[in-house]
C-alpha cells in the first residue's frame, strides 16, 4: 500500500476523535458555559447536520480544484474549526467551530476514498479505502479514550488543541505524500450530479442509512442500557466502548479484504448477521459477559459493511464519482442522526432501554432487503444487456442493394 494512504489514515484519525470525543465530554464542557447537557448535546447533532450538508457543498466548490489540493483545504477548514471549539468564550462559538470542522468531514472521506481507489490496481481499490478508513476506526479505540482522559484531567480545552495539531499533521502529510493527480478531463459538476440518476448508487446509499443506522441506534444509548440494564459500572463504559472500536477495526480490515471479489455476498452475511445480533442485544444486554460479545460484533459487522458499500458507489458512479461518494459518507451520519432519533422514540413510549435494539435490527433488516433487491436490478440489467448484445441484424434479401447503389434512371424504361 502507498505510504499516501497513511497521510490519509492519519486524517481520517483526526476526524475521527472530533467526531466521537464530545460525546464524552459534555457534561465537562456543559458545565462550563453553564448550559443543560441536552443542550450541550447540541455540539453532537450539529457536527452531525454539518456532515450531512457539507458533504456535498464542500465536494461541489472543489470539483474545480486537483484532488489533493481539495484535500489540504479540507484538513486546513478541520484544523480552523478545532482551534475554534479550543479557544470559545462562549458555548455559540464552540458550535459554530464544531460546524466549521463537520464541513470537511464528509468530503474528505469522500475524496480520500477516491484517491486511496486511484492509488492502486483495481483489484485493490476496496483494500485501499479499507486503509484509509482504519483512521477512523483506531480513533474509536485510542483516539477517543485518550482524548476523554485528558479532557477529564487537563480540560476539555487541551483535547481540541490536540485534535488540531493532529489535524495539522494530516495536512503536512498529505502535502508531502499524496500524489498530484491530474484531474479527470471533461468532468463537470454536471457529471457528478448525473451519478445520482442511477439507481445502483442510490441503492447503495440507501443501504449506508439504514445499514449503519442500525448500529447506531444501539450504540447511541449504550451508557444508560449497560449501566442500568447489564449492571455496569459507570467507569466500565469506556472500555466497552473500546471493544466496539476494536470490532471496527477488525469489521473494517475483513470488509476490505473481501469486497473487491465478493461485494454482494460479504453484504449479505454482514447485514443479515448484524440484524440478528442487534435483535438478540435485546437479551444478551442482561448479561455482563454476553453483552460485552453483543457490542464487539455489532461494532464489525457494521463496520464491515463500510468498504464494500462505498466501492460499490464508486463502481456505479464511474467518470465522476467524487460527489456521490462524499454524499454516501453525509449518509452514514444521516443514519446515525435518524436512528438516534428513532431509538429516543421508543424509550420515550415505555419499551425500555433495550428497545432500540430491536429499531437497529428493524434497520439492518431493511439494508439486507436493499441488498438483494440491488443485486436482482443488477442480474436483470444485465440479462438485457446480454440479449440485445446477442440478437443478430435482421438479415437482407438476396440480391438486395440499397437504393443509392441503383442506376439512375434514363428515361428508357423502368430504373
Amino acid at each position: 500500500m502507498p505510504l499516501a494512504l497513511l497521510a490519509l489514515a492519519v486524517g481520517a484519525f483526526g476526524i475521527g476523535t472530533t467526531e466521537f470525543v464530545i460525546m464524552g465530554l459534555l457534561p465537562q464542557v456543559a458545565g462550563d458555559f453553564g448550559v443543560s447537557i441536552p443542550t450541550a448535546g447540541l455540539l453532537v447533532t450539529g457536527y452531525a447536520l454539518g456532515v450531512v450538508l457539507g458533504a456535498p457543498l464542500m465536494t461541489a466548490l472543489g470539483t474545480r480544484v486537483t484532488r489533493k489540493r481539495m484535500l489540504m483545504v479540507l484538513m486546513g477548514l478541520f484544523v480552523i474549526g478545532n482551534l475554534l471549539s479550543a479557544i470559545a468564550p462562549t458555548f455559540g462559538l464552540m458550535l459554530t467551530g464544531r460546524v466549521v470542522a463537520s464541513l470537511a468531514h464528509g468530503a474528505f472521506f469522500g475524496i480520500g476514498s477516491v484517491v486511496a481507489a486511484d492509488l492502486v490496481a483495481p483489484g485493490k481499490k476496496a483494500g485501499a479505502i479499507a486503509m484509509m478508513f482504519t483512521g477512523l476506526t483506531v480513533a474509536n479505540v485510542v483516539g477517543v479514550p485518550l482524548g476523554t482522559f485528558i479532557g477529564q484531567s487537563a480540560g476539555w480545552r487541551a483535547t481540541f488543541f490536540i485534535v488540531a495539531a493532529l489535524g495539522v499533521l494530516g495536512l503536512a502529510g498529505v502535502a508531502k505524500l499524496v500524489p498530484d493527480m491530474p484531474k479527470p478531463e471533461g468532468v463537470r459538476l454536471r457529471h457528478e450530479l448525473a451519478a445520482f440518476r442511477n439507481t445502483q448508487v442510490l441503492l447503495a446509499m440507501a443501504m449506508t442509512v439504514l445499514g449503519f443506522g442500525g448500529v447506531f441506534a444501539a450504540i447511541t444509548y449504550i451508557t444508560p442500557m449497560m449501566t442500568e440494564v447489564a449492571g455496569f459500572a459507570d467507569s466500565s463504559v469506556t472500555w466497552l466502548l473500546v471493544l466496539f472500536g476494536l470490532g471496527m477495526v477488525g469489521g473494517n480490515l475483513v470488509g476490505g479484504r473481501f469486497a473487491d471479489k465478493h461485494l454482494m455476498p460479504l453484504l449479505y452475511v454482514t447485514l443479515s448477521a448484524l440484524s440478528v445480533v442487534l435483535g438478540l442485544f435485546t437479551v444478551t444486554a442482561h448479561h455482563k459477559f454476553l453483552a460485552a460479545v453483543s457490542i464487539a460484533l455489532i461494532g464489525a459487522l457494521g463496520f464491515a459493511t463500510v468498504p464494500p458499500l462505498q466501492k460499490r458507489v464508486l463502481d456505479h458512479a464511474h467518470g465522476a464519482p467524487t460527489l456521490a461518494s462524499a454524499v454516501n459518507i453525509g449518509a452514514f451520519n444521516l443514519g446515525n442522526a435518524l436512528s438516534a432519533w428513532l431509538g429516543g422514540i421508543v424509550i420515550a413510549a415505555g419499551l425500555g432501554l433495550t428497545a432500540p435494539n430491536w429499531v437497529g435490527a428493524v434497520l439492518a433488516a431493511g439494508a439486507l432487503v436493499l441488498a438483494v433487491l440491488s443485486a436482482a436490478v443488477e442480474r436483470r440489467d444485465h440479462r438485457t444487456t446480454a440479449v440485445l448484445a446477442a440478437t443478430p441484424a435482421a438479415p437482407r434479401r438476396a440480391g438486395y442493394r440499397p437504393p443509392a447503389d441503383r442506376p439512375i434512371p434514363t428515361g428508357h424504361g423502368r430504373a
